[in-house]
């Protein structure tokens, strides 16, 4: 049974990674405006933990929206980071390198606040994984970490600190900002564990 790990390098995806120890960790640059970063983080966390890690590059960046490409996001977006059909793309993107690596489970890590968004909620992952399961490969898409917050995780997965710091959750930049949404949270965060 092999497992991969769709691996941000924020947070939420560094403790699930750090958790599982998956066989691949994929980390996708769609278009983002911090993917070298991201990127970097990844292929770091992945040697430490031992993890084969595979980078995927598709240009989205024409199809974004919002805070992640540093433009105005969609008359319809229900927040400034918005991106339509985000997770569903970075899911099928990933089980395409899943059918390469013949994978049988991609895990994600969603936490309780990203059900604000649609593709952030249990719902979602249960339609997903039903459809990946009915294509061709079977792949089942998991997201067990939905009931918990980001320090719950960390907390519930004894993510050593010293690797939890080196997650980058800036949305707009390669360096943090300090004050986009993913900045603010990485740093509420690290209030909640108490991490200097």
């Amino acid at each position: 049974m092999k497992k991969a790990v769709l691996l941000s390098g924020g947070m939420d995806s560094i403790a699930l990674t750090y958790y599982l120890k998956p066989d691949f960790a994929y980390t996708i640059n769609y278009g983002q405006a911090c993917a070298k970063r991201e990127l970097l983080i990844s292929e770091k966390v992945c040697k430490i933990l031992n993890i084969n890690h595979k980078q995927i590059d598709i240009d989205c960046s024409d199809l974004g929206s919002g805070l992640l490409i540093n433009q105005k996001a969609h008359t319809i977006a229900p927040s400034k980071e918005w991106w339509p059909f985000r997770n569903q793309l970075l899911i099928t993107l990933s089980l395409m390198q899943a059918i390469k690596d013949q994978v049988n489970e991609i895990h994600l890590a969603s936490v309780k606040n990203d059900s604000f968004h649609k593709d952030g909620t249990y719902e979602f992952y249960k339609m997903i994984n039903a459809l990946s399961i009915y294509q061709e490969g079977s792949i089942k898409v998991k997201c067990e970490t939905l009931q918990y917050q980001t320090h719950e995780l960390v907390l519930k997965y004894n993510v050593p600190h010293e690797l939890l710091l080196l997650a980058h959750s800036c949305h707009i930049s390669n360096i943090a900002c300090g004050t986009c949404p993913g900045c603010k949270k990485q740093l509420k965060v690290k209030q909640e564990l108490k991490i200097e």
